[in-house]
C-alpha cells in the first residue's frame, strides 16, 4: 500500500463521537439472504463490494488515493486502502474500541450521522456495512494505520477472538480488510469470480477521477497477475473505453464536471455510428439501470439544446419538426456520474434514483455545458446535428413501416401468425410462448406441449441481424414480425410490457452450431429492442438434452458428457434382471461414434426434430422435470462489447474474438 498523501479535504473531525448505531447483528447469519441477496455467486461478490466501498468512500470524500484489492489463496479476500483508517478510541456510549463496533454491530459505522458524520457522500450498497462481512466470513482481520500507530483485531464468524491491539508504529494511514467467506454459508463456492473484480473495478475507477487502484490475483501459489487502473480522464475516459470498438461520429467527447448546490454532476458523451444508444448512470458510484432524475435532466436538457443549436444554425427549416428524444439518442454514447448527499432510491435495490433536486442541477449542468461545446467545436456540432437528423428520417420510414403492421393486423381482426399454435389459456402470466427452430422441431414441440398454457412459434430459418438494421428493416422480415405480433407488446416507442400476451418466452433452438446462431440472433433482438424483458425476467433459454442412454427399459436422459458417463456406469452396475428386454447385447453405437457398451444404447440428438413428441415434453417442456436457464445481463458494457464484435459489420474483431476464445470451446459441432 502506498504511503503517499492524498490530497485533504476539509470534511470535520473523525473519531469515535462519528460512530452510531442503528441496530444488532445477531440476525444475519441467521437470514443471509435478507442482507446481501443470495448466499449464491451474486451474495458472494456482494461480500467485496461493501469492504470496497467504504475504501471507494474515502477515495470520494477525497482521503484516500490508492486501493488494492488482492485476490489470495484459499479464497481469501483482502480490500486495503491509504484513507483515513477506521477509528480505533474508545466509543462513549458502547464502552468498546470503534473498530470492534464498526466490525461486530450492524448499521455502525460514519454514514448515519448527519451533516457532522464521517462521510458527506456515500456509496454504500444496502447500508448493512462491513459487519455483514465479518459475520458471513468465518475469518476476518482488520489492521488500521492512523495517528502514528497500527492496530489490529480477529474475528471468526462476527465474533472477535480478543481485543483490538496495537502491535506497532506506523507513518502511514489507512485500512486493511481480509476476509474468508462461510463456506456453511455460501454452499455454492466461495471463489469470487476474477474477470467480475476487474470489469467492476475498473468501472469504477473512471467514475473516481485521479484514484490508483491496484486488483493482484495471487490465488496461485507460483502465479501473481497484477492489473493497475488509473483514469485521469474519469468519465470522458470512460466514454472513450465505451466506444474503442466503434466509429465515433465526431472527435472530441463533450465533457463536464460541475457542482451545482449539492449535487455534483460528471458527464461525458460521444456519438457513434450505431442505431442503439449506450448510456450508464450513477450516483455515488453506484450504478442505476434505470436511471432516474439524473438521467432526466440530462436528456431534457440535450434535446433542447441540440434543437436550438439546429434551428439557429438552419440544419432544421422552419417546416421541419423538432428532432426527438429517440433521434438525439441514436447512437449516442454517455456517463452520467452524480454525487448527492443521501439520495432517495425508488425500492431498495438503488435501480433508480428519485431525488427530484438532481433533476434541475443536471439539467442546468449539461444546457450550460452542451451549448458551449457545440459553439466551440463546429465540426464536432454538425457531425452530431447530421447524426440526429439522418436518424429522425429514419425513425420516421420506422414508424410508417409500423404503422403499416398495426394496421394490416387491425384489418385482419389482430389476427395472430398463421404458424402460431396458440394456448387456450388468457392469463399471461401463465402462459408460455416457445419460439423453436423449424417446421420439424416445431411439428414434434406442437404434439408434444400442453396446449393449456403452451403456445409454439417456429421460425424458418435465421432472424435478420437486428444489430446493424433500423426498425424499418426489421418490421420486413416476416419471422420477426410474427414474433412481435404474437408477444403482443409491439416495439420501439411504442412498446408496452403490459400488452405482454406470455409471462415466459422461451427460446428452444438446437444444439449444433446453427442453433446457437439462431439463439443469439434472438439474444441480439431481445437484448436491443426488448430490455425489459429480459430485464423483468421473461426470457428463457430452453435445456434439451444432448444424449438418451437406454437399457432395457431404463431411460436416462444427458445434459453433459459427463453426466452420459455417470448414467452408463450406473446402468452397468445394475443387475440384468431380464436379458431378453436388453437390446443389442453385442452394444449399440452413437451416431456420433460413442464407444460400444454393452446392452447400452447411446443416442445423440442433433436436433429437436429427432426427439418424440413425448420425450421433447418429457425433458424439455414439463414444468416439473424440464430445466431452464433465465436471461439475465449482469453486465450490461459486457453484454454490449461481446454483442457488438460478434454481431456487428466489422469482422476483425470478430476473427480476433474467435481466435482468443476457441481454445475454450470443449465441444464443436461441424
Amino acid at each position: 500500500m502506498s504511503s503517499k498523501e492524498p490530497k485533504k479535504k476539509a470534511s470535520g473531525s473523525y473519531g469515535a463521537e462519528q460512530i452510531s448505531v442503528l441496530e444488532g447483528l445477531e440476525p444475519v447469519r441467521k437470514r443471509p439472504g435478507m442482507y446481501i441477496g443470495s448466499t449464491g455467486p451474486e451474495g458472494l461478490f456482494h461480500l467485496l463490494r461493501e469492504t470496497a466501498d467504504n475504501s471507494f468512500d474515502e477515495a470520494m470524500a477525497g482521503h484516500a488515493n490508492e486501493i488494492v484489492i488482492t485476490l489470495l489463496p484459499n479464497d481469501t479476500v483482502s480490500v486495503s486502502d491509504n484513507g483515513r483508517g477506521i477509528p480505533v478510541d474508545i466509543h462513549k456510549q458502547y464502552k468498546v474500541s470503534a473498530l470492534e463496533l464498526v466490525m461486530t454491530k450492524l448499521h455502525a459505522g460514519g454514514k448515519f450521522g448527519g451533516d457532522d458524520s464521517g462521510y458527506k457522500i456515500s456509496g454504500g450498497l444496502h447500508g448493512v456495512g462491513v459487519s455483514v462481512v465479518n459475520a458471513l466470513s468465518d475469518t476476518c482481520e482488520v489492521v488500521v494505520e492512523r495517528d502514528g500507530g497500527m492496530w489490529k483485531q480477529s474475528y471468526e464468524r462476527g465474533k472477535p477472538t480478543g481485543k483490538v491491539k496495537e502491535i506497532g508504529k506506523s507513518k502511514r494511514h489507512g485500512t486493511t480488510v481480509t476476509f474468508h467467506p462461510d463456506s456453511s454459508i455460501f454452499t455454492e463456492g466461495i471463489t469470487i469470480d476474477h474477470q467480475r473484480v476487474i470489469d467492476h473495478y475498473r468501472q469504477q475507477c473512471y467514475l473516481t477521477k485521479g484514484l490508483k487502484l491496484i486488483i493482484i490475483n495471487a490465488r496461485e501459489k507460483d502465479q501473481r497477475d497484477v492489473y493497475a487502473f488509473y483514469f485521469e480522464g474519469g468519465v470522458a475516459s470512460y466514454v472513450r473505453h465505451l466506444n474503442h470498438k466503434k466509429q465515433p461520429k465526431h472527435e472530441n467527447i463533450f465533457f463536464v464536471e460541475k457542482q451545482v448546490d449539492k449535487t455534483e454532476a460528471a458527464i461525458g458523451i460521444q456519438y457513434t455510428d450505431d442505431y442503439q444508444e449506450t448510456l450508464y448512470a450513477f450516483t455515488n458510484n453506484v450504478t442505476n439501470p434505470e436511471g432516474g432524475t439524473h438521467v432526466q435532466g440530462f436528456r431534457a436538457a440535450l434535446t433542447r439544446v441540440l434543437n436550438n443549436y439546429a434551428r439557429n444554425k438552419g440544419y432544421l427549416k422552419e417546416k421541419d419538426e423538432n428532432l426527438g428524444g429517440e433521434d438525439v439518442r441514436e447512437g449516442l454514447t454517455a456517463v452520467i456520474s452524480i454525487r448527492y448527499p443521501e439520495p432517495q432510491f425508488e425500492g431498495q435495490t438503488k435501480m433508480k434514483l428519485g431525488t427530484a433536486e438532481v433533476r434541475g442541477a443536471v439539467e442546468s449542468v449539461m444546457s450550460d455545458a452542451l451549448a458551449t461545446f457545440l459553439e466551440e467545436h463546429p465540426r464536432d456540432a454538425e457531425a452530431i446535428i447530421g447524426k440526429c437528423v439522418l436518424a429522425q428520417r429514419a425513425r420516421a420510414a420506422a414508424r410508417a413501416a409500423r404503422d403499416t403492421v398495426l394496421r394490416k393486423g387491425a384489418l385482419e381482426g389482430m389476427t395472430l401468425p398463421g404458424k402460431l399454435a396458440d394456448c387456450a389459456n388468457r392469463d399471461p402470466m401463465m402462459c408460455e410462448l416457445y419460439i423453436v427452430e423449424g417446421d420439424s422441431a416445431g411439428g414434434s414441440a406442437k404434439q408434444g406441449r400442453n396446449r393449456d398454457f403452451q403456445a409454439i412459434l417456429p421460425l424458418r430459418g435465421k432472424i435478420l441481424n437486428v444489430e446493424r438494421a433500423r426498425l424499418d428493416k426489421m418490421l420486413a422480415n416476416n419471422e420477426i414480425k410474427n414474433l412481435v405480433i404474437a408477444m403482443g407488446t409491439n416495439i420501439g416507442e411504442m412498446f408496452d410490457i403490459t400488452k405482454l400476451r406470455y409471462g415466459r418466452v422461451v427460446i428452444m433452438t438446437d444444439a449444433d452450431v446453427d442453433g446457437a446462431h439462431i439463439r443469439t440472433l434472438l439474444l441480439t433482438l431481445f437484448y436491443r429492442y426488448f430490455p425489459e424483458l429480459i430485464n423483468k425476467g421473461h426470457i428463457y433459454i430452453a435445456q434439451p438434452p444432448l444424449f438418451r442412454i437406454a437399457k432395457g427399459k431404463n431411460v436416462k436422459y444427458a445434459f453433459s458428457d459427463k453426466e452420459r458417463d455417470e448414467h452408463i456406469e450406473t446402468f452397468q452396475k445394475m443387475k440384468e434382471e431380464n436379458k431378453k428386454e436388453v437390446k443389442g447385447e453385442s452394444g449399440e453405437e452413437s451416431p456420433e461414434g460413442e464407444a460400444k457398451v454393452a446392452g447400452i444404447s447411446i443416442q445423440r440428438y442433433k436436433g429437436l426434430g429427432e426427439m418424440n413428441p413425448d420425450q421433447l415434453w418429457e425433458t424439455t417442456m414439463d414444468p416439473v422435470s424440464r430445466m431452464m436457464k433465465v436471461v439475465t445481463v449482469e453486465d450490461a458494457q459486457k453484454a454490449d462489447e461481446v454483442l457488438d464484435t460478434l454481431m456487428g459489420a466489422e469482422v476483425a474483431p470478430r476473427k480476433k474474438f474467435i481466435q482468443t476464445n476457441a481454445k475454450h470451446v470443449k465441444n464443436l459441432d461441424i
